[in-house]
Protein backbone atom coordinates (compact mmCIF):
# COMPACT_ATOMS: atom_id res chain seq x y z
CA UNK A 1 0.00 0.00 0.00
CA UNK A 2 0.84 3.66 -0.83
CA UNK A 3 2.69 5.59 1.78
CA UNK A 4 -0.24 8.61 1.15
CA UNK A 5 -3.18 5.61 1.68
CA UNK A 6 -2.08 5.43 5.04
CA UNK A 7 -2.16 7.57 7.80
CA UNK A 8 -1.85 8.65 11.24
CA UNK A 9 -4.46 10.69 12.84
CA UNK A 10 -4.33 13.40 15.45
CA UNK A 11 -7.31 14.86 17.66
CA UNK A 12 -7.08 17.70 19.80
CA UNK A 13 -9.91 18.92 22.54
CA UNK A 14 -8.97 21.92 24.67
CA UNK A 15 -10.97 20.65 27.10
CA UNK A 16 -13.05 17.48 28.84
CA UNK A 17 -16.53 17.90 27.41
CA UNK A 18 -19.45 16.44 28.47
CA UNK A 19 -20.70 13.51 25.38
CA UNK A 20 -20.79 13.59 22.70
CA UNK A 21 -17.86 14.58 22.95
CA UNK A 22 -15.79 16.92 20.49
CA UNK A 23 -12.90 14.57 20.39
CA UNK A 24 -16.06 11.82 19.00
CA UNK A 25 -16.89 14.65 16.56
CA UNK A 26 -13.21 14.24 15.34
CA UNK A 27 -12.89 10.71 14.99
CA UNK A 28 -16.42 10.41 12.85
CA UNK A 29 -14.89 13.55 10.10
CA UNK A 30 -12.05 11.86 9.80
CA UNK A 31 -12.90 7.98 9.60
CA UNK A 32 -15.65 9.98 7.38
CA UNK A 33 -12.50 11.13 5.23
CA UNK A 34 -10.50 7.97 5.19
CA UNK A 35 -13.42 5.97 3.65
CA UNK A 36 -14.12 8.50 1.14
CA UNK A 37 -10.06 9.01 0.30
CA UNK A 38 -9.94 5.22 0.56
CA UNK A 39 -7.07 6.04 3.26
CA UNK A 40 -6.41 3.37 5.89
CA UNK A 41 -5.50 5.35 9.85
CA UNK A 42 -2.89 3.22 11.45
CA UNK A 43 -2.60 5.16 14.18
CA UNK A 44 -5.48 7.69 16.67
CA UNK A 45 -3.30 10.33 19.07
CA UNK A 46 -5.22 12.24 21.19
CA UNK A 47 -4.27 15.38 23.25
CA UNK A 48 -6.69 16.31 25.66
CA UNK A 49 -6.50 20.00 27.45
CA UNK A 50 -4.28 21.32 24.99
CA UNK A 51 -4.54 24.52 23.76
CA UNK A 52 -3.96 25.50 19.84
CA UNK A 53 -0.69 27.50 20.49
CA UNK A 54 0.48 25.06 23.02
CA UNK A 55 4.46 24.10 21.86
CA UNK A 56 5.20 21.06 19.95
CA UNK A 57 7.21 19.99 22.58
CA UNK A 58 4.05 19.89 25.52
CA UNK A 59 1.64 18.04 23.44
CA UNK A 60 2.17 14.84 24.32
CA UNK A 61 -0.23 13.29 21.81
CA UNK A 62 1.11 14.94 18.65
CA UNK A 63 4.58 13.75 19.70
CA UNK A 64 2.89 10.10 19.80
CA UNK A 65 1.84 10.83 16.05
CA UNK A 66 5.39 11.49 14.80
CA UNK A 67 6.76 8.68 16.28
CA UNK A 68 3.99 6.58 15.13
CA UNK A 69 4.44 7.51 11.26
CA UNK A 70 7.32 5.73 10.50
CA UNK A 71 6.58 2.10 11.59
CA UNK A 72 2.84 2.37 10.24
CA UNK A 73 4.72 2.95 7.03
CA UNK A 74 2.09 6.29 7.05
CA UNK A 75 2.57 9.16 4.67
CA UNK A 76 -0.39 11.57 6.18
CA UNK A 77 -0.73 12.81 9.29
CA UNK A 78 -4.19 13.94 9.27
CA UNK A 79 -6.45 15.72 11.33
CA UNK A 80 -10.36 16.43 11.55
CA UNK A 81 -9.69 20.29 10.36
CA UNK A 82 -6.37 22.45 10.52
CA UNK A 83 -7.49 24.54 13.44
CA UNK A 84 -6.89 20.92 15.39
CA UNK A 85 -3.20 21.36 14.69
CA UNK A 86 -3.07 25.11 15.39
CA UNK A 87 -4.95 28.34 14.10
CA UNK A 88 -1.64 30.17 14.84
CA UNK A 89 0.48 30.79 12.13
CA UNK A 90 3.90 29.93 13.45
CA UNK A 91 2.86 26.53 15.43
CA UNK A 92 1.45 25.78 12.22
CA UNK A 93 4.21 26.05 9.97
CA UNK A 94 6.24 24.02 12.98
CA UNK A 95 3.96 21.06 12.95
CA UNK A 96 4.04 20.75 9.09
CA UNK A 97 7.69 21.08 8.92
CA UNK A 98 8.07 18.56 11.99
CA UNK A 99 5.76 16.08 10.05
CA UNK A 100 7.84 16.59 7.03
CA UNK A 101 11.07 15.32 8.90
CA UNK A 102 9.20 12.30 10.00
CA UNK A 103 8.61 11.58 6.70
CA UNK A 104 4.15 12.76 6.90
CA UNK A 105 2.25 15.28 4.83
CA UNK A 106 -0.41 17.49 6.75
CA UNK A 107 -3.98 16.36 5.32
CA UNK A 108 -7.39 17.40 7.08
CA UNK A 109 -10.58 15.95 6.95
CA UNK A 110 -12.31 19.29 5.43
CA UNK A 111 -9.34 20.26 3.25
CA UNK A 112 -8.54 23.43 5.44
CA UNK A 113 -4.92 22.53 5.28
CA UNK A 114 -4.67 21.96 1.46
CA UNK A 115 -2.47 19.85 -0.34
CA UNK A 116 1.15 20.32 0.18
CA UNK A 117 3.90 18.48 -1.74
CA UNK A 118 6.53 15.98 0.18
CA UNK A 119 9.91 16.88 1.36
CA UNK A 120 12.34 15.19 -0.79
CA UNK A 121 13.33 11.59 0.69
CA UNK A 122 16.58 12.03 3.24
CA UNK A 123 18.89 9.64 4.30
CA UNK A 124 17.35 6.92 6.63
CA UNK A 125 18.01 7.21 10.12
CA UNK A 126 16.46 5.55 13.17
CA UNK A 127 12.89 7.18 13.44
CA UNK A 128 14.12 8.38 17.06
CA UNK A 129 17.04 10.06 15.76
CA UNK A 130 14.94 11.35 12.73
CA UNK A 131 12.40 12.67 15.27
CA UNK A 132 15.41 14.57 17.22
CA UNK A 133 17.45 16.17 15.15
CA UNK A 134 14.61 17.22 12.97
CA UNK A 135 11.25 17.75 14.40
CA UNK A 136 12.78 18.25 18.28
CA UNK A 137 14.73 20.83 17.21
CA UNK A 138 11.94 22.89 15.57
CA UNK A 139 10.02 22.22 18.92
CA UNK A 140 12.67 23.93 20.26
CA UNK A 141 13.28 26.88 17.72
CA UNK A 142 9.26 27.50 18.20
CA UNK A 143 9.41 27.57 22.07
CA UNK A 144 12.19 30.13 21.64
CA UNK A 145 10.09 32.41 19.69
CA UNK A 146 7.02 31.51 22.03
CA UNK A 147 8.94 33.13 24.77
CA UNK A 148 10.12 35.95 22.91
CA UNK A 149 6.62 37.10 21.82
CA UNK A 150 5.34 36.30 25.63
CA UNK A 151 8.50 39.09 26.64
CA UNK A 152 7.86 41.34 23.76
CA UNK A 153 4.13 41.47 25.02
CA UNK A 154 4.89 41.87 28.87
CA UNK A 155 7.00 45.03 28.01
CA UNK A 156 4.44 46.15 25.44
CA UNK A 157 1.73 46.32 28.42
CA UNK A 158 4.13 47.67 30.98
CA UNK A 159 4.62 50.32 28.42
CA UNK A 160 0.66 50.70 27.86
CA UNK A 161 0.82 50.94 31.88
CA UNK A 162 2.95 53.48 31.67
CA UNK A 163 6.31 51.78 33.54
CA UNK A 164 9.52 52.49 31.86
CA UNK A 165 11.39 49.29 30.65
CA UNK A 166 15.00 49.29 29.39
CA UNK A 167 18.00 50.45 29.64
CA UNK A 168 18.16 53.84 30.82
CA UNK A 169 20.63 55.76 28.51
CA UNK A 170 23.62 56.80 29.52
CA UNK A 171 23.55 60.88 30.52
CA UNK A 172 20.36 59.98 31.98
CA UNK A 173 19.00 58.79 35.56
CA UNK A 174 15.26 57.72 36.44
CA UNK A 175 13.41 60.29 37.98
CA UNK A 176 11.83 60.11 41.00
CA UNK A 177 8.27 59.06 39.45
CA UNK A 178 9.73 55.22 38.09
CA UNK A 179 8.98 56.44 35.03
CA UNK A 180 10.48 59.60 33.24
CA UNK A 181 14.12 60.17 33.10
CA UNK A 182 16.16 63.20 33.37
CA UNK A 183 19.76 63.96 33.13
CA UNK A 184 22.31 62.63 35.16
CA UNK A 185 24.91 66.24 35.60
CA UNK A 186 28.25 63.62 36.14
CA UNK A 187 27.68 61.90 32.74
CA UNK A 188 25.94 64.82 31.12
CA UNK A 189 29.79 66.48 31.55
CA UNK A 190 31.35 63.52 30.65
CA UNK A 191 29.46 63.38 27.13
CA UNK A 192 30.24 67.38 26.83
CA UNK A 193 33.81 66.59 26.81
CA UNK A 194 33.51 63.95 24.43
CA UNK A 195 31.51 66.20 21.95
CA UNK A 196 34.31 69.26 22.37
CA UNK A 197 37.74 66.64 22.37
CA UNK A 198 35.42 65.45 19.02
CA UNK A 199 35.22 68.63 18.04
CA UNK A 200 38.79 69.28 18.11
CA UNK A 201 39.23 66.56 15.68
CA UNK A 202 40.56 63.44 18.26
CA UNK A 203 39.67 60.23 16.78
CA UNK A 204 37.30 58.03 19.13
CA UNK A 205 40.55 56.03 19.84
CA UNK A 206 42.26 59.46 21.17
CA UNK A 207 39.10 60.52 22.72
CA UNK A 208 39.42 57.41 24.80
CA UNK A 209 43.34 57.67 26.16
CA UNK A 210 42.55 60.70 26.79
CA UNK A 211 39.53 60.34 28.99
CA UNK A 212 41.54 57.42 30.58
CA UNK A 213 44.16 60.02 31.51
CA UNK A 214 41.15 62.06 33.31
CA UNK A 215 40.18 58.86 35.25
CA UNK A 216 37.13 59.00 33.48
CA UNK A 217 35.00 55.62 34.19
CA UNK A 218 31.59 55.09 33.14
CA UNK A 219 28.96 53.51 35.27
CA UNK A 220 30.66 50.04 35.59
CA UNK A 221 33.44 51.97 37.15
CA UNK A 222 35.75 50.76 34.37
CA UNK A 223 37.26 52.89 31.50
CA UNK A 224 35.13 54.10 28.95
CA UNK A 225 35.51 52.29 25.75
CA UNK A 226 35.46 53.21 22.03
CA UNK A 227 31.76 51.82 21.55
CA UNK A 228 30.99 53.61 24.31
CA UNK A 229 32.61 56.90 22.69
CA UNK A 230 31.21 56.21 19.25
CA UNK A 231 27.56 55.23 20.76
CA UNK A 232 27.77 58.84 22.50
CA UNK A 233 28.38 60.55 19.21
CA UNK A 234 26.45 59.30 17.38
CA UNK A 235 23.34 59.88 19.75
CA UNK A 236 21.38 63.23 19.40
CA UNK A 237 22.90 66.02 21.84
CA UNK A 238 19.99 65.95 25.06
CA UNK A 239 17.25 69.21 24.73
Amino acid sequence: MSALRRAVAYIRIAEPVTEPTEADRQRAAIAAWAARESVDVASWQVDVGVRGATPIAERPGLLAAYRAISPARAGLLVAANASRFSRDELVSWLIERAALSAGAVIATADGSWGARAPAPPAPAPAPTEGWSRGALELARAHQRVTQRARIRASLAERRACGERVGNVPYGFQLAADGRHLELEPREQAVIAEVRRLSAEGLSQRAIVARLGEGGVVGRSGAPLQQTQVGAILRRPPAP
